[in-house]
C-alpha cells in the first residue's frame, strides 16, 4: 500500500503511528466526501485538484484502485480546511448531533412562522433575505387557514420545505 509521508513530520516529533492515524482519518473523510452529491460538494470550499479527484472517484470500480484513489484524496485533504468540511458533513449525516440541531432549528422557524405574527416573518426575512416574501406570506396564510379548518397540513409541509431550502442554501 502506498502511503504519503513527509519526512519533516518526523522531525517535529510526530510518530509514524500518529501520521498513519491522521492519514486514515483523511481517507475516511475523503470517502464520506465521495459519497456526497455533486450539488452538496459545490457548497464546500476546496481546491480544484481535490474537486476533480472527488469527481473521478466513482470511476474507480476495482477495490484496490478505489483504495489508492482514496489515499490520494486523503493526501489532498491536508491542504484543506478539514474542520469546516467535517462540520458540513456532520450537518448532513442524520445520525449526528449537528444534524439534529440543524433540523430542530428549521422546525423552530416553522413553528414561529405558523404563529402568523408579522414580526416572526420579518425576523425570518432579515435572517434569510433571499427568501421570496410573497411566497412565505402565502404559505403562512394557507397553513393558518388549514389549521383553523382542521385540514391536513399540506401548506405547513410546503412551508417547512421552503425553510429547509432557504436555510440549506445559506450554508
Amino acid at each position: 500500500m502506498t502511503e504519503f509521508y513527509d519526512d519533516e513530520q518526523y522531525e517535529e516529533g510526530i510518530s509514524k503511528t500518529q501520521v498513519k492515524r491522521e492519514l486514515q482519518e483523511m481517507r475516511d473523510l475523503g470517502r464520506r466526501l465521495v459519497e456526497l452529491k455533486p450539488a452538496q460538494l459545490q457548497k464546500l470550499d476546496m481546491t480544484e485538484e481535490l474537486r476533480k479527484a472527488l469527481e473521478e472517484a466513482p470511476r474507480h470500480t476495482a477495490r484496490g484502485a478505489l483504495k489508492r484513489h482514496l489515499s490520494f484524496v486523503g493526501k489532498l485533504m491536508k491542504d484543506q480546511d478539514v474542520d469546516a468540511i467535517r462540520a458540513y458533513i456532520e450537518r448532513l449525516d442524520s445520525s449526528t448531533q449537528a444534524h439534529a440541531q440543524h433540523f430542530h432549528q428549521m422546525e423552530r422557524w416553522r413553528d414561529r412562522l405558523l404563529t402568523g405574527s408579522a414580526e416572526e416573518q420579518e425576523a425570518f426575512m432579515s435572517a434569510y433575505p433571499q427568501t421570496e416574501r410573497q411566497t412565505l406570506r402565502q404559505l403562512v396564510r394557507q397553513a393558518s387557514k388549514e389549521a383553523a379548518e382542521n385540514k391536513p397540513p399540506a401548506a405547513a409541509r410546503k412551508l417547512f420545505k421552503l425553510i429547509r431550502e432557504t436555510v440549506e442554501a445559506d450554508l
